[in-house]
């Protein structure tokens, strides 16, 4: 009987959530994605010294300052992810962009043009950024320049809705923390079928197929298997190399649980402008916290990052 992992794989593209090369390497997803908290996980792995090495060497001929060698090294992850995987690599604009559209368009183009001087195409690449309003209408621009974006910290339709309408390329909704949210919430326990995490994703699936929009699901942020095989049949998924593994020792049976055809209880169409995303969004306690907490998060290991390599070209 194939493993868990196997089935998922015939029915979803299945993408690693990690930047250690070892692990996509041993579980062959399609995909990978990264963001900094990963990369200054990777970074300090001694397997990947040569990928800083390079750009600590590159900062300091080029008088570079830490964030641009932080950029570089991003890409220096990114390069050598596209070596291992067939699909595309989606590599995060600075968290601190979160809210600025032209620095954000700004950012993607070079992290886009520093790929290419490295020989890996565009259509290899996903730019990643948060799914604030600014985010959402930097993507629109940059899709308009055939740069296809990721959205991540995904909470709510609202959200999924504008991203639709920008034409983005592809979504993040996240699991795990929305579940968190209301375990801390409510002081209750979930199952499968009524985490709150996954009928969120199942929610902006079946308004997407019914509706004709083009944009990937990509499930994110996974506390259990279990949330996983409640998604099985989503457009994509990433998934954490701890529960690749866990999928990939467990045998057993794997049933389709999204189907694009089976769409009865989409929600109705949104018509979306800036006022009514944004207050959309504070209406959704869950969603506005969980995409501040989640900015603030990323941004917090942005600036470690940095405080490592400032501490690396002065040395």
């Amino acid at each position: 009987m194939p493993s868990k992992l196997d089935a998922l794989k015939s029915m979803t593209t299945v993408v690693a959530d990690t930047g250690d090369m070892e692990a996509i390497g041993a579980f062959k997803p399609t995909d990978c994605t990264t963001n900094p908290t990963l990369i200054l996980k990777a970074a300090q792995m001694p397997a990947y010294a040569h990928l800083v090495d390079e750009a600590i060497v590159w900062g300091k001929a080029h008088h570079a300052v830490a964030s641009q060698v932080c950029d570089r090294l991003a890409v220096n992850f990114g390069a050598e992810l596209t070596r291992i995987v067939p699909g595309r690599v989606s590599t995060e604009v600075d968290a601190d962009l979160s809210f600025d559209v032209e620095g954000t368009v700004a950012k993607a183009r070079h992290i886009v043009a520093d790929y290419a001087a490295r020989g890996v195409g565009r259509e290899r690449v996903l730019i990643k950024s948060a799914a604030t309003w600014e985010g959402i209408q930097a993507a629109r621009i940059l899709q308009k320049e055939a740069i296809d974006c990721n959205l991540t910290l995904l909470f709510s339709l609202a959200q999924a809705a504008a991203c639709a309408d920008a034409g983005v390329f592809l979504i993040s909704p996240f699991v795990g923390r929305i579940l968190d949210w209301h375990m801390k919430a409510t002081g209750e326990t979930y199952t499968s079928e009524t985490d709150p995490g996954v009928r969120s994703v199942r929610q902006i699936y079946s308004y997407y197929k019914a509706n004709g929009v083009s944009t990937v699901v990509m499930g994110a942020s996974f506390r259990n298997a279990g949330e996983i095989e409640a998604l099985a049949g989503c457009d994509r998924l990433t998934i954490s190399p701890q529960l690749l593994q866990q999928l990939s020792e467990d045998k057993g049976d794997m049933p389709r649980r999204l189907d694009p055809a089976k769409t009865a209880d989409a929600p109705a169409k949104l018509d979306l402008d800036e006022k009514t995303f944004r207050f959309m969004l504070n209406e959704d306690a869950m969603a506005s916290e969980k995409l501040a907490e989640g900015i603030r998060l990323f941004a917090r290991d942005l600036r470690d990052l940095r405080a490592v390599v400032s501490k690396r070209l002065v040395a």
